[in-house]
């Protein structure tokens, strides 16, 4: 029998952040869940903190998870915005430590560089990948891209435990060239190939579901 694990990954972000949630079957995934946790409308950046701790909590307790990948912080100019970020991401490593899920970070550019082959992806493609190698339909992708940068976390943690050898030491010149040398993981479906926006949306997607 094929070991079944339940993979999270979060993307922080002290205004919106970003969850997916992905089941592995062996050597093979699919989307579960994606969503986002919107904190635009509170001003008090502790009650933001609450909010982040509570809602993660919720999302593991739902989805019991055996594992969380989080993207690391990247690091900018701005001080007051990657302290922001830095607690943002505390708070939710905290709420998995309080259920005693194990936890991995990953840096934004080997996310990108597992999903597409280029570490310099844009969060559109990262998109547009996502949804071809785990089958989700258009009407299943969200407007905020930080649940698909999530999925692309807990995705990429998959296949860090699943080939890690490959994963590690295969380059790829361009998204390009990953699609060449990966055509097995492509969906031949066009219906799955769709144009991603920002907007405003706060719902889960549940696979198979509205």
């Amino acid at each position: 029998m094929k070991k079944e694990s339940i993979i999270m990954g979060i993307d922080p972000g002290s205004n919106v952040m970003g969850y997916g949630v992905i089941k592995c079957v062996g050597n093979k995934a699919e989307m579960v869940a994606m969503g986002v946790i919107d904190m635009r409308k509170e001003n008090d950046p502790y009650l933001k903190l609450g909010h982040i701790y509570a809602r993660v909590t919720g999302i593991i307790d739902e989805y019991l998870p055996d594992e969380i990948a989080i993207e690391a912080p990247f690091f900018g100019k701005n001080v007051q915005s990657m302290l922001k970020l830095g607690r943002a991401q505390g708070v939710a490593i905290a709420a998995a430590i309080q259920h005693s899920v194990p936890i991995h970070e990953y840096l934004p550019t080997k996310i990108k560089m597992a999903i597409t082959g280029t570490g310099g992806a844009s969060k559109e493609q990262v998109a547009g990948m996502l949804q071809r190698i785990l089958k989700i339909s258009s009407d299943d992708m969200p407007k905020f891209m930080d649940a698909t940068d999530a999925l692309g976390a807990a995705y990429c943690h998959f296949m860090q435990i699943t080939s890690p050898a490959g994963f590690s030491s295969k380059q790829y010149k361009s998204w390009k060239d990953f699609a060449t040398k990966n055509k097995e993981r492509l969906s031949p479906n066009p219906s799955l190939t769709t144009t991603l926006g920002r907007g405003e949306i706060t719902k889960t997607h549940n696979k198979g579901q509205e």
